[in-house]
């Protein structure tokens, strides 16, 4: 599994049989939700992904028990293994660029609850700060060209601008929500006595 694409993906299979073991329709139904929000997701894309986890063990197929038969015939269930739990766990404590980008931002966001408070706090601050530059060479493009575009080009470029800016906006919330809450842990921390006194 190589590439952003394949990582994006494989993150939000891995999360999402975390969650509990599925067949492949369902496990499409939760993709298409979960990723359906932050891009078009290729249902062509899926199965090669899934023989892939396969191939490497991170899930396993299994057979539904003889008593329960879904249609005409049984379906596969997927369940994550404990090397699949070990790889997710791996990629949700990736931080870095790639963890920020509009491709798998979002898919790290959805499962922000089972990542560590330190790497959420770096993928937000790294998002802010990708935004923050994007919003600036906006504005820069916007002062040199604005008097050559035209009135519906200059909303749009209005509208993508107000699009960064508000999610700047949410983003800061978020990140001091975050320290505000590691600020809370480290304090009672602090207060407790050291348990080899």
């Amino acid at each position: 599994m190589t590439g952003s694409r394949n990582g994006v993906l494989e993150l939000a299979v891995l999360g999402s049989l975390h969650e509990n073991p599925l067949h492949g329709y369902e496990l499409r139904k939760r993709l298409n939700t979960l990723l359906g929000m932050f891009r078009a997701f290729s249902y062509g894309s899926l199965y090669p992904c899934l023989k892939g986890l396969l191939t490497d063990g991170l899930i396993v197929e299994e057979e539904p028990p003889d008593d329960v038969v879904l249609g005409r015939r049984s379906k596969i269930v997927y369940k994550l293994t404990a090397e699949g739990k070990e790889r997710l766990q791996e990629l949700l404590t990736q931080a870095g660029p790639s963890s920020w980008e509009d491709e798998s931002f979002g898919i790290h966001f959805a499962f922000f609850r089972h990542t560590e408070a330190e790497v959420r706090l770096r993928i937000l601050e790294g998002r802010r700060s990708r935004l923050e530059e994007r919003m600036e060479n906006v504005r820069t493009a916007l002062a040199r060209t604005r008097e050559r575009l035209d009135s519906y080009t200059l909303e749009l470029q209005r509208h993508g601008l107000e699009s960064v800016e508000r999610e700047v906006r949410w983003l800061n919330e978020l990140i001091n929500t975050e320290r505000a809450q590691a600020d809370k842990s480290q304090s009672e921390r602090d207060k407790r006595p050291d348990s080899d006194e």
